[in-house]
């Protein structure tokens, strides 16, 4: 993860884009590209979204997974440990029947 996150970091900083890439303004740009990527999805059932638009469906996750990375980057969160934490939430408040 840590090579992944630097390589983002340098492709960004290697374009002067750091200034615009601020807590606001990242979380923006997740809801951003996650619409994009919902956008594949409209007026389709999910398998035709799928057969028609896989390419650029994966594309639109790499973008909301690039921006996320940069706002944990950025906050100093570690994403593993927090969804380990949210999934340890979840079970409590969604118990096994």
């Amino acid at each position: 993860m840590k090579e992944l996150i630097d390589k983002i970091t340098a492709f960004r900083d290697e374009r002067g884009w750091s200034p615009y890439h601020n807590e606001k303004d990242l979380a923006i740009s997740i809801s951003l590209e996650a619409n994009e990527l919902l956008e594949n999805f409209q007026w389709r059932s999910s398998e035709a979204a799928v057969a028609e638009n896989k390419q650029n469906i994966k594309e639109e996750m790499a973008d909301v997974f690039i921006y996320l990375l940069q706002l944990a980057e950025k906050m100093d969160v570690d994403l593993m440990e927090e969804a380990f934490k949210k999934m340890e939430k979840n079970a409590v408040k969604y118990p096994v029947k």
